[in-house]
């Protein structure tokens, strides 16, 4: 597949003449937290995926059942040492995923990163918003951001691209962009205030006194005060597609007691006035081909996308303020994590975008 060994100058083709025949070798880092189970329960499913290994720090051939007990059956063991794949995931804190990313892309495999390392173009906001020097600016240059209805064009060309690099989504910008990228794109947000809220399975697996079931149940909590780093991304993305009209995004998150969700209600002062049926044409234009993007008549609830890919929106013209509500809900860890990552791969590896995603929402 690879015809010289210098990052950036192999020749590859990353899609399969018959994918059910020759499935694509897949590993993933990171593989003992929430994002990381995710991915496993998504990918060993997948028509077109083997997984062919699972790397958690400190692990020797361990189960994942031990870790993930939902996971048992999978059959699949944990090891520190990384694999030879097609593809790696990764699921790691904010500074780990760069460094290792180099060696990966440098022999041949396409890099699919659920952290922030790869998300923001510009070098200058990772001192800002995570606290570190970027340590691969040129690959960085090279990174598409994973949000499939956003840049679906882009994650199409890594499939012949001799880098591919997808920087996936954060959840809290996931649910916002969908909710506002119609009105982004028609130039209608004079200014916007994001209200948030998050289930607890948001924070990561990783023991915190803050998120014991007694500081959490019956308890609602605002949080990034000034300043939460995935607004980074929500203003990237929401200056590309208004031409640099967006500037600025005033972003409120809550945790509160649920185990999986986000609801993004994005309050919105449009520059113009609009009436209820030219938004709702405008949105139905806008996702009448997504897949997974879903407009409802009624403010959704995160139960009615549990466990799934979807994005339920609602949007609402307010007469009596002039005001626009658009509300965005998903599944942080599907839809705002593994499934999204997965959907991305799909796009890049020339599957089918919907491949190992088609589960329905899991009630009650």
């Amino acid at each position: 597949m690879a015809t010289e060994s210098a990052v950036g100058t192999k020749v590859i083709d990353r899609r399969r003449a018959d994918p059910a025949a020759d499935p694509i070798r897949v590993a993933i880092v990171g593989a003992t937290g929430y994002v990381g189970g995710e991915l496993v329960r998504i990918l060993d499913a997948h028509p077109f995926v083997r997984i062919v290994g699972l790397v958690g720090r400190g692990r020797d051939a361990e189960p994942i059942g031990a870790t993930h007990a939902h996971l048992a059956r999978a059959a699949h063991t944990v090891d520190a040492a990384m694999p030879q794949a097609d593809a790696v995931f990764l699921a790691l804190p904010h500074g780990a995923a760069a460094s290792l990313v180099p060696g990966i892309v440098g022999d041949g495999s396409a890099v699919i990163d659920l952290g922030p390392d790869f998300r923001l173009t510009d070098p200058a906001d990772y001192p800002r918003w995570y606290g570190f020097d970027h340590p691969a600016v040129d690959l960085l240059a090279r990174a598409v951001y994973g949000l499939p209805e956003l840049h679906r064009a882009e994650l199409a060309a890594l499939a012949s691209a001799p880098v591919a690099i997808v920087g996936s989504p954060g959840c809290y910008p996931t649910a916002t962009l969908l909710a506002l990228a119609p009105l982004a794109r028609a130039g209608l947000i004079d200014d916007v205030v994001v209200d948030a809220k998050s289930g607890v399975s948001g924070a990561g697996r990783e023991a915190k006194a803050d998120l014991m079931f007694g500081e959490v149940n019956e308890s609602v909590r605002a949080y990034g005060i000034g300043g939460h780093r995935h607004v980074a991304e929500m203003e990237q993305e929401l200056a590309a597609l208004s031409g640099g009209a967006i500037a600025a995004v005033d972003f409120l998150p809550h945790l509160i007691p649920m185990t999986r969700g986000i609801l993004a209600a994005c309050h919105v002062r449009p520059t113009r006035p609009i009436g209820q049926a030219e938004l709702d044409a405008m949105y139905s234009t806008a996702y009448a081909a997504e897949p997974f993007v879903h407009l409802v008549a009624s403010p959704p609830a995160t139960k009615h996308v549990a466990g799934s890919n979807d994005v339920r929106i609602h949007v609402h013209a307010d007469e009596r303020t002039g005001r626009i509500l658009a509300i965005g809900v998903i599944d942080n860890l599907v839809k705002g994590a593994a499934g999204q990552a997965v959907q991305a791969f799909n796009i890049v590896h020339g599957l089918a975008e919907t491949a190992g995603l088609e589960a329905l929402p899991l009630a009650p």
